[in-house]
């Protein structure tokens, strides 16, 4: 049976197009297909003559097996057989019937169904009576009703949008859940398309999907459409299954498609998305945020968490007395409307400049919107005051600035006040372009929450820059001030402090001139950091210039600068710390100070250097190469390493080097030679090669090390000392035993008045012949053994009287009874200076006398004034 075209039906098809396709055949898949109708005829003998093709199908036996047999007989069970008979007679006398009647197969193993069927009368060639009967399988019709009611539910009752589409893409059928959202009855959504429901790009979208099920017969789940139901502009957002639909034969009659609305399911995924990309940049924010003690530094990797992740622009403005350092902190105005805070008073002016520290932006060309805006990176400037920003910064909460002109990028600016200890640091802005989404509440939390961190570390930043820069200018101002002068030294030194991003060491180096014009040479590193390691420098620096003038030997001066570094961590100074050392519980509030020091003393007459080491690296000496030789380079002097100061109760000692004329001795802290990447001998090995020229000038040398070594500046303080021997000439000294008699002093003027005049020193011949008469005397009558004059010429005059005794001159005021006892009073008023030292082999009472000017007048004995001569007699 032919059937009518698809078109046809939807009313697609000119009626004389489908009128000739009556006659064309229809492919299989029809209803009767489905349903399984079969035919077969009985004879007016009542036995079956005509068996369909179908009925072999249904019954299971072949048209020969059924031609001829009695119905009756051949279907029926024995029981109803009786009440058979009677139906096929009353049928065959012209009656027609229909109904349900059940059948076994032949032959079948007891299989059995029942059947509906429908008997017509018919009358044969001949006028005799037979019957055409058409049978439906029962079973058949039960599945057709099933599938029915569930289409009919799947329509009528479910809570989701349904739609059928045909093959051409056309709505076949809608469920009244559908006609519902879109409006309309469920007829007149009939041949509608997805271009009627949804916005072109998402209608395109949806078709595309449709041809791809159609065409390949894969099911497309959770297909994600945006659009708006009729008359709302309220964006929905719909879940669609798409999955191909086929016929009885397999073959495709079109695509069903189930819409679920997941508008709340999306603004619920969006809100929980929200609440973990804010609290991922959070936690981004404490891990990147402040790692650095810079102002500028930390404002740009606030800018750097923030752009993109949680707006388009961002820009930082901090107040231009925080970044100067200045701690006046003016009240923040009030007036009606501000509200107060905690530590209001605490906080700076609005009006106050400030400077842009940090801009970023994810937007080419896009500049800040409202004022400010324009600002360049490192400009000063002011928010008007009646616009958000000093609206924000007066109140220290955040404002919404509107966006500009409909051309302007930017459409939302959060201006967030920087609060850190209840004081406003500064400013920070973020904006978001046209077409991202506006600042909501969460958002304005979030940066405010951003800036406060981003405050409390510029504030920690702030505090360290000032702590950093008082030790820095204490350090520096504990140092030697210019270029350090020695007597046969040629000195240079460097001083490099750590950067801003670390905290100031304890490095420091001095050049003390000693009697005798010796010098000690001085390099320590106090362990820790910052301003309590450089105020504990300062102590040691200031106690070894101390012990340094008393003239000890070196290691004597270590020792009393182990007790001084003992005493630095305790209240009541060495004495307390060592009684905390004898009970743990004072122990543990006593804070330990370490320190290592190299101490050594040079002395330009001999040449020879003593010197004491307290766990410090040990210094370098570079000899002369000959001429012609390649430099060697330069060797480490075998010193014991002592103990560093501040452990106690381990003595120090001190070994005696002679120096060759033009060596080079370097004294360093360990920033110089250690570093992360490098053993400790690398660095050691580093530094005696590139000390091996030590021709070329000194200034040279030390840039050379510098440049040379991998310092790892700004990571520690680096000091470097370094002092090229040129030993006091022979010509420059003058060195006479005297035996111990009364004559030695006549003998010691006559030598004075005789060396004087060649150093072209006559102008010093009275004062000189005075002082040495009454230190020489002073040895005979209070001395032991020979007697040693020794006079020295360099940038001053010394002269020197050994003898053997121990006992230290004193000077006195002598009564005006007295006929002596006013010689050193003499000496202190004539000299520039005069003291006493231990030696190994007694004592030595010196003075200096300083030199004539280069081309001034001549000096005689130096004149006393009237109150000074009265004074040395009471």
């Amino acid at each position: 049976m032919s059937e009518i075209p698809a078109q046809a039906h939807q009313g697609r098809v000119p009626r004389e197009t489908w009128h000739d396709s009556l006659w064309h055949s229809s492919p299989p898949g029809s209803i009767y297909d489905y349903i399984k109708v079969a035919s077969f005829s009985i004879g007016p003998d009542g036995l079956v003559d005509q068996w369909s093709l179908r009925a072999e199908e249904l019954f299971g036996l072949t048209a020969a097996q059924a031609v001829g047999r009695d119905p009756v007989e051949a279907f029926m069970p024995p029981e109803l057989r009786a009440g058979g008979h009677r139906k096929v007679a009353e049928i065959l006398d012209g009656k027609e019937w229909t109904g349900l009647i059940p059948f076994r197969i032949p032959d079948g193993a007891g299989a059995h169904g029942v059947a509906e069927i429908y008997v017509m009368p018919t009358l044969t060639e001949t006028a005799e009576r037979a019957a055409l009967c058409v049978v439906v399988d029962v079973r058949a019709l039960r599945r057709i009703e099933s599938d029915l009611a569930a289409s009919q539910a799947i329509f009528g009752q479910s809570p989701f949008g349904f739609l059928l589409f045909g093959t051409d893409l056309t709505v076949q059928r809608a469920n009244r859940r559908f006609a519902t959202v879109f409006g309309g009855a469920v007829e007149e959504h009939r041949g509608r398309t997805v271009h009627d429901y949804l916005p072109a790009h998402e209608a395109d979208r949806m078709a595309e999907a449709l041809r791809r099920v159609l065409e390949t017969g894969e099911s497309v789940t959770d297909l994600r459409i945006t659009g708006a139901a009729p008359g709302s502009r309220e964006k929905r957002h719909w879940s669609i299954n798409l999955y191909r639909v086929h016929g009885g034969t397999g073959l495709p009659i079109g695509i069903a498609g189930i819409g679920t609305d997941v508008t709340r399911r999306h603004l619920a995924a969006r809100e929980a998305a929200g609440v973990r990309r804010n609290l991922a940049l959070l936690n981004e924010a404490g891990h990147r945020i402040g790692n650095s003690l810079d102002l500028e530094t930390t404002a740009r990797e606030l800018l750097d968490v923030t752009v993109p992740g949680f707006c388009d622009l961002a820009a930082v403005d901090l107040y231009q007395g925080l970044l100067l350092g200045d701690d006046d902190r003016p009240a923040r105005p009030q007036g009606p409307g501000v509200p107060s805070l905690p530590g209001q008073g605490a906080g700076r002016a609005p009006s106050a400049p400030l400077r842009r520290v940090a801009f970023a932006s994810a937007v080419s060309d896009a500049p800040l919107s409202g004022p400010g805006a324009l600002v360049a990176v490192g400009e000063i400037h002011r928010y008007p005051a009646a616009s958000p920003g000093a609206l924000a910064l007066r109140t220290a909460r955040p404002r919404l600035a509107p966006a500009g002109g409909s051309d302007d990028l930017v459409q939302s600016t959060l201006l967030v006040p920087m609060v850190a200890h209840d004081t406003v640091v500064g400013l920070a802005q973020f904006s978001r372009t046209k077409g991202s989404e506006p600042f909501g509440e969460r958002d304005r939390a979030v940066a405010v929450e951003l800036a406060a961190r981003a405050a409390v570390c510029i504030d920690n930043a702030r505090l360290y820059r000032r702590e950093h820069e008082r030790a820095l200018i204490l350090q520096r101002s504990l140092l030697p001030p210019g270029d350090p002068e020695a007597a046969g030294l040629d000195i240079a030194c460097r001083y490099l402090p750590g950067n801003a991003a670390t905290e100031v060491g304890g490095d420091w180096f001095d050049v003390i001139e000693l009697p005798g014009h010796r010098t000690a040479l001085v390099v320590g590193d106090v362990m820790g950091r910052g301003l309590r390691a450089a105020v504990a420098m300062g102590e040691l620096r200031t106690a070894v210039r101390t012990l340094a003038l008393l003239d000890l030997e070196p290691a004597e001066v270590l020792t009393a600068l182990d007790e001084v570094a003992r005493g630095l961590g305790a209240p009541g100074g060495s004495q307390q710390a060592s009684r905390a050392a004898l009970h743990s519980r004072d122990a543990d509030r006593s804070e330990v100070y370490l320190a290592t020091c190299v101490y050594a003393v040079y002395d330009p007459v001999t040449r020879r250097c003593t010197i004491a080491n307290a766990g410090h690296m040990p210094p370098v000496l570079v000899e002369p190469a000959e001429e012609g030789a390649v430099p060697r380079p330069g060797l480490l002097l075998e010193i014991p390493t002592g103990m560093p100061l501040g452990v106690g109760g381990e003595p120090f000692e001190e070994v005696e080097v002679e120096l060759p004329e033009g060596a080079l001795l370097a004294l360093y802290t360990d920033g110089l030679v250690e570093s992360r990447d490098h053993p400790l001998e690398e660095g050691l090995r580093g530094l005696r090669e590139a000390l091996a020229d030590p021709v070329r000038p000194l200034e040279d040398v030390c840039d050379h090390v510098l440049n040379t070594l991998d310092t790892r500046h700004g990571e520690d303080d680096i000091a470097l000392l370094m002092a090229r021997v040129q030993g006091l000439p022979l010509d420059a000294v003058g060195d006479w035993q005297l035996p111990r008699e009364a004559r030695s002093v006549g003998r010691a003027r006559e030598l004075a008045r005789g060396k004087l005049p060649a150093w072209g020193l006559e102008g010093l011949l009275d004062t000189t012949e005075l002082l040495v008469s009454e230190l020489v005397t002073n040895a005979l009558r209070y001395g032991e053994g020979e007697i040693r004059l020794r006079l020295l010429l360099d940038r001053t005059l010394v002269c020197e009287v050994w003898d053997a005794n121990l006992a230290q001159p004193r000077r006195r005021r002598a009564r005006d009874t007295d006929e002596g006892g006013r010689g050193l009073q003499l000496v202190g008023l004539l000299s520039a200076g005069w003291g006493t030292r231990r030696t190994h082999r007694g004592k030595t009472v010196w003075f200096e006398l300083p030199l004539p000017m280069p081309g001034g007048p001549g000096e005689s004995v130096t004149e006393l004034t009237a109150e000074q001569l009265l004074g040395m007699y009471g």
